[in-house]
């Protein structure tokens, strides 16, 4: 298929403080910040759910474009700042994290017709600049190409998508604004580096896919009525927009029905151009295949898969043999081979095998690169397209490796190589020979043989063995002192892989720990360990995330007073449960961009897609209960002390709609027992997170890690060690 690069920096961790800094006294017993919260009105407003009624008093903060809602923003945010700017080391955070972001870090080098790209930030550059250079001449000759930091002068403009035609003539790129999931589509004239053609509007959750390089395919919604942040999208569609015509006549090749709702769409063309490969899907999970073949005008679409049982997607094809991978009865994935024209399931045949291992494969170079995730960690071999295994791929160590893919006449790939304590390398491998050699190794003020990672198996609360990674600095003191911070995520079959994060150095040159659990809803074990944590299964999220807090605190590596959880998005969920329902465990609690409202999350923008993982408060009255119970606004009580809290979300997140951090927060601050604070920062002109500028990324830690040591009883950041 052809490639979509996206470039990413991966940020999962936070920072802290020096073991000999550590105070005898418990944390927290200092004089506390006094904070006086805005006042939220309560409007009674009252849902009725199989003859349950259920209030929801602070509805009125679902309308994001109210003057109202503004106004409390402004009022939160002033209470916030005001509290964040009383923490005497907030400054120094800052300063350390902007010295050791500071560094070059650059992307693997693709090829597009006559030149080689590659990404590249100087340090602190907003957003990745792409350049490029004549394949032929020396990469020193390279040059920028696209710098997104031209777009908007505070960087809220970021670069999304990017897409190449065949003969690399033309690239279509993707921009979002204020960090929002909907887009604009751009072309560009490679040769000339010039825009060509209109631009296309109201994009969203869409690859860009050539036929040619007379036009591409794209994905999209119908404008939805009233907000477009927060207004409900369920039936997604996909458009063919020829060049040097008018968006206005994109023809709509496959799209969703008043019967049949397909949230999700995607289309792809294989390499050679010869099918156009459609996935369709009523939730995140699972989804219908359907193959036109693009060389016999006006052929129509073949079905592959009819049903949602499977994840399935056509890897690659040699003239009509499709290579698809599937976790159709093998939930850890296989790879299979079918004749387009008679595609569906009975008539498959295996070429790679499920193991025990998930699999995760990728092409180039006329080989299969079977990437397989063991216990977390990578693990590559090299087929060729007959399903022979040519080598075992030798890594540079135990930790994450990614990028193994590219065209088929390529002779060489480059692939990147992180864990918790090295940062990103690339390095170009031989598709031949398989031996590979370092490419580019980052420069960067952080000493990886000064710091350990180990993994650990802990119980769960039924029994079930689950994996955790811990980070931190060797020789570490296990007193029971150490500030931790345990992150998780447990959902929608992502796994959680080592991988190198600035915040999280420093966090563990100061004496901090860092934990992962990959919890059941993850993907770590296959289908399996998903589905062990969905619907009915939710609470082994929280259980598993539970227990490794226990684990930290038994085997002295922190207690309650020095423990905070964090987690985003379906992790913002995690914490939220966590928090609510055993909120004597950590000292912090982190929930960002989170889905904290279990009984309306599908009402929002594409949330009626996340059914698979949560089922909804309208399924039946089963499910409405075990929502209820869970769901973390609805668990607030009176009379408890909660942690101290800091919400993080974003005006323009039109994913997890910053209304479910409104109310949970305004519910919080007006049950909230004790001193611990309860606040909320709302970022501004920014989204999911996403194209985030990397100047609001280092203010945004730099207050969620002075808040977290703050509330640990710290009064003072000690200097820096440098490595």
């Amino acid at each position: 298929m052809k490639i979509t690069f996206i470039p990413t920096i991966l940020m999962l961790t936070l920072i802290g403080c020096k073991d000999q800094n550590k105070s005898d006294q418990p944390a927290g017993q200092r004089e506390p910040i006094t904070v006086t919260y805005p006042k939220t009105k309560q409007v009674d407003t009252v849902d009725t759910y199989f003859g349950v009624e259920i209030k929801d008093s602070y509805r009125w903060l679902e309308d994001d474009r109210s003057a109202e809602t503004e106004e409390w923003v402004k009022e939160e945010n002033k209470v916030t700042y005001d509290y964040l700017s009383k923490i005497p080391f907030r400054g120094e955070l800052k300063k350390r994290l902007s010295d050791l972001w500071n560094y070059e870090k650059m992307g693997p080098p693709f090829h597009e017709g006559n030149y080689t790209y590659f990404y590249k930030n100087d340090g602190l550059q907003n957003q990745f600049v792409l350049y490029r250079y004549k394949s032929e001449d020396d990469p020193e000759s390279a040059t920028v190409f696209l710098d997104p930091n031209t777009f908007k002068k505070d960087g809220t403009i970021s670069l999304g998508e990017t897409s190449f035609s065949n003969d690399g003539s033309l690239m279509a790129y993707s921009i979002s604004e204020g960090g929002s999931d909907w887009r604009k589509v751009l072309v560009l004239s490679t040769e000339k580096n010039e825009l060509i053609g209109d631009t296309l509007k109201d994009i969203k959750f869409s690859g860009l896919s050539w036929k040619g390089d007379e036009g591409f395919y794209y994905s999209s919604y119908d404008k939805p009525k009233g907000s477009e942040l927060t207004a409900k999208t369920d039936q997604h569609k996909v458009y063919y927009h020829k060049l040097g015509t008018p968006q206005s006549q994109d023809k709509v090749i496959f799209g969703s029905t008043p019967e049949e709702k397909h949230r999700y769409i995607g289309a792809g063309v294989t390499e050679d151009d010869k099918y156009l490969v459609i996935s369709a899907s009523t939730s995140t999970s699972g989804n219908k295949l359907f193959i036109k073949d693009l060389t016999k005008p006006g052929s129509k679409f073949i079905t592959i898969l009819d049903d949602t049982d499977s994840d399935s997607y056509v890897m690659d094809n040699r003239g009509s043999k499709l290579f698809i991978v599937t976790n159709k009865n093998a939930p850890n994935k296989k790879v299979v081979t079918v004749d387009a024209a008679n595609p569906t399931p009975e008539n498959w045949k295996d070429l790679i095998p499920e193991t025990e291992h998930v699999l995760s494969p990728s092409t180039g170079g006329g080989s299969i690169f079977a990437n397989y995730m063991v216990d977390a960690v990578s693990k590559v071999k090299q087929y060729d397209y007959d399903g022979k295994l040519i080598r075992d791929i030798e890594l540079p160590g135990v930790g994450s490796a990614g990028g193994f893919g590219t065209k088929k006449e390529e002779k060489e790939l480059y692939y990147s190589f992180t864990n918790y304590v090295t940062p990103p390398s690339i390095y170009k491998f031989d598709i031949a020979s398989g031996s590979s050699e370092l490419f580019i190794k980052p420069e960067i003020d952080f000493n990886p043989e000064d710091f350990e990672s180990k993994q650990v198996f802990y119980t769960s609360k039924d029994g079930t063995k689950v994996p955790m990674i811990i980070t931190h600095k060797k020789g570490l003191a296990l007193d029971g002192k150490n500030p931790t911070i345990l992150y998780g995520y447990g959902g929608f079959n992502i796994s959680l892989t080592p991988s190198f994060s600035i915040a999280n150095a420093v966090w563990m040159e100061q004496g901090g720990v860092y934990a992962v659990p990959n919890l059941r809803g993850g993907g770590e074990y296959g289908k399996k360990w998903h589905n062990a944590g969905i619907k009915m299964e939710k609470q082994n999220v929280f259980d598993d995330f539970i227990a490794a807090a226990e684990y930290l605190i038994e085997n002295k590596y922190t207690s309650s007073d020095y423990l905070a959880i964090r987690g985003g998005s379906n992790g913002g969920l995690l914490v939220g449960a966590t928090m609510t329902q055993r909120p004597e465990l950590m000292k912090v609690a982190l929930p960002a961009v989170g889905v904290l409202d279990m009984l309306r999350y599908h009402t929002f923008t594409a949330g009626a897609g996340w059914a698979y993982d949560y089922g909804t408060s309208e399924d039946n009255k089963e499910m409405f209960e075990y929502l209820r119970g869970y769901s973390p606004l609805h668990n607030i009580k009176e009379g408890v002390e909660y942690p101290a809290t800091l919400i993080t979300t974003a005006d323009h997140d039109d994913r997890v709609v910053p209304a479910h951090s409104f109310k949970f927060a305004a519910e919080l601050q007006a049950k909230q027992t004790g001193n611990n604070p309860v606040l909320i920062r709302i970022e501004t002109d920014a989204g999911h997170g996403a194209g985030t500028p990397i100047s609001k990324t280092i203010e945004q830690y730099a207050d969620i890690f002075g808040f977290t040591l703050f509330n640990m009883g710290y009064d003072q950041l000690p200097e820096t060690k440098k490595n």
